[in-house]
């Protein structure tokens, strides 16, 4: 793990992979609290890491450059591993003892803020061999999953749960998402073929409520991604709620279609689209 200023929630992240590690890595960027000491006293192997530019792929890379286990599972401080699945995460790296396993896995995360209505669940790849070519990419929003296929590897779904109490300061929050969009800027304008920077713009600009800037990027996306599916989904979204214009996320609606039959979300927005277009053009036979 990487930390700074963590010692209100490293105690429990610690505790919940209490002597299930045979080591506990944790790279510090900078911290000022007790957050050393502590996890010093779960006999954690400690490290400094200079953050002075934000890269936390390259502080997560450099944790796990001094890794000696086969096995990696990274967490954030503020994350804890379910009791419950201790043993799912022991079985499946016992199973995969004696193989040169090419693959990495999914967790379950339940994300949970002050306000029990935040509350939401993603999937992350947070367990994976330890492999030279296993590495994070991005400066922010950092992933191990394209490092992951481009070695030929594989992505799979686990039952392994991780629970996440997040911050909901709502002024720092904002301050994160704006100097994270400055931060996808520079990595786009570095690299402009790695689209998967503009998701997490969109999402970033989603997250400010600047739905036309998330608007522009997800139709930047849908561009540079023309037989991806999700893509148009996403960018008809924002044409049907966001910035409306029912042509235009209807033909995005139909084209996710075209590109996946039966795609069930797609459906269900362009039903919800079908339904607006008849509001609309009743509500003009009215006006007449």
């Amino acid at each position: 793990m990487i930390v700074k200023n963590e010692e209100q929630v490293l105690p429990a992240c610690l505790e919940s992979v209490r002597d299930l590690a045979g080591e506990i890595v944790v790279v510090d960027t900078g911290s000022t609290d007790a957050t050393s000491r502590l996890a010093a006293a779960f006999g954690a192997n400690l490290f400094s890491f200079d953050f002075s530019t934000v890269d936390f792929a390259a502080a997560r890379n450099y944790a796990i450059a001094r890794a000696r286990g086969r096995w990696i599972l990274m967490l954030d401080a503020d994350e804890t591993l379910d009791p419950a699945c201790r043993e799912i995460v022991a079985q499946l790296v016992t199973a995969n003892e004696n193989v040169d396993e090419n693959s990495g896995y999914f967790l379950e995360r339940h994300n949970q803020g002050a306000d029990p209505q935040s509350a939401f669940t993603d999937y992350v790849v947070r367990l994976f061999p330890n492999r030279l070519n296993y590495r994070y990419r991005g400066r922010v929003h950092e992933t191990i999953d394209a490092s992951i296929l481009a070695a030929g590897g594989r992505l799979q779904q686990t039952s392994i749960r991780i629970d996440h109490k997040f911050s909901c300061d709502p002024q720092a929050r904002r301050r994160r998402n704006l100097r994270y969009i400055e931060i996808l800027k520079e990595e786009i304008a570095a690299d402009p073929t790695d689209t998967s920077r503009l998701d997490f713009l969109a999402a970033e600009y989603h997250q400010l409520e600047m739905f036309e800037h998330a608007t522009a990027v997800a139709e930047d996306i849908a561009l540079l991604r023309p037989l991806d599916p999700r893509a148009h989904l996403f960018v008809g979204v924002y044409h049907l709620l966001y910035k409306p214009d029912l042509p235009r996320a209807r033909a995005d609606f139909m084209q996710a279609l075209k590109l996946r039959p039966g795609y069930a979300e797609a459906e269900s927005f362009l039903g919800l689209t079908e339904e607006r277009e008849k509001k609309s053009r009743q509500t003009e036979a009215q006006a007449k």
